[in-house]
């Protein structure tokens, strides 16, 4: 079927470079987030595989560059760095012969946990028929049903996500005291595991510290977290880290111009979005776009990885 994606993505100058988006691949489906488990993932990988050249994102930068992409390019990238992409994802790539770039928040390895995974294991065990959240200001919720639990956390994640880190950092204790459930401590990777994701050859990126919205700090807050968050993982695999992507990663909503600049000052050779599209050689290499399709099926997923590489590019 590579036929279909080869006409919108031929080889050379011409081609377009589409980058894949993943986080978590868990054993088995999550009901509350309505997500697929390891086989959709699986899956994906599948059609990936079968239908466009996967290569790995730097070698892939260096030919979008060059003009030297072959035709159907594509790379696989992993964002804030889930201990299950070492668990599940990694077997599954090297069965698959194929590389992927994991972008990792450094603060968050070796126990540690995101605040929007402390709002949605809390939300996943409390218990009883409602949650009363109305003394921080954030409502009362009915959760007898799936079904209502995912609206909660719909309405709490979009609440919390754009408030100062303080405040939201503040928030996410006092909702976590209220609900007070036994949460685990073992979402994220620990160093070994990225450092054996490095040694499997694959590729690490930087993902800041503690994956704040970049556009919601100071200046002087965001350039430690890009720069330190690069020392930490280097550290970690005893190597460069040269790729990056932006928390959240909506341009001109996320991240500003004055974050990029400091990508390029802190020596990272590319960074990634999350706006749709697929790059081409004229592309920014700073704000390359990633995208995956949901589809079940192998045509439609086809389908709609060839129309998103007619989707124009958003920038700031």
């Amino acid at each position: 079927m590579k036929i279909l994606p080869s006409l919108f993505s031929p080889a050379g100058k011409n081609a377009k470079l589409s980058i894949v988006i993943h986080h978590r691949v868990l054993p088995e489906p999550d009901l509350l987030l309505g997500s697929g488990g390891i086989k959709t993932f699986e899956t994906g990988l599948n059609y990936l595989v079968n239908n466009f050249n996967v290569l790995p994102l730097s070698e892939a930068v260096n030919r979008l560059r060059s003009g030297t992409l072959p035709s159907c390019a594509a790379c696989i990238t992993f964002d804030d760095g889930y201990a299950d992409n070492a668990e599940i994802a990694l077997p599954l790539l090297q069965q698959y012969g194929v590389s992927a770039t994991f972008f990792v928040a450094s603060g968050f390895l070796d126990g540690g946990r995101m605040w929007n995974d402390t709002v949605i294991e809390s939300v996943r065990l409390a218990k009883g028929d409602k949650l009363d959240l109305s003394s921080i200001n954030l409502g009362i919720h009915v959760i007898t049903t799936l079904e209502q639990k995912r609206k909660a956390l719909t309405f709490l994640i979009g609440k919390l996500k754009y408030l100062s880190h303080e405040t939201r950092a503040s928030q996410v204790e006092k909702l976590s005291t209220i609900i007070s459930a036994e949460l685990p401590d073992n979402l994220m990777m620990t160093s070994a595991q990225v450092k054996r994701l490095h040694d499997a050859g694959m590729e690490i990126g930087g993902h800041t510290v503690t994956h704040p919205i970049l556009a919601s700090i100071d200046d002087t807050t965001a350039r430690m977290e890009i720069t330190e968050g690069k020392v930490r993982l280097e550290a970690i695999i005893g190597a460069p880290v040269r790729l990056f992507a932006y928390p959240n990663g909506k341009p001109g909503k996320d991240y500003l111009p004055a974050h990029i600049k400091m990508i390029k000052e802190a020596g990272f050779e590319a960074a990634v979005s999350t706006a749709w599209g697929a790059a081409r050689q004229n592309s920014d290499l700073f704000q390359l776009p990633r995208f995956t399709p949901w589809d079940k099926s192998e045509l439609f997923y086809v389908l709609r990885m060839t129309r998103n590489m007619k989707q124009e590019i958003q920038v700031v």
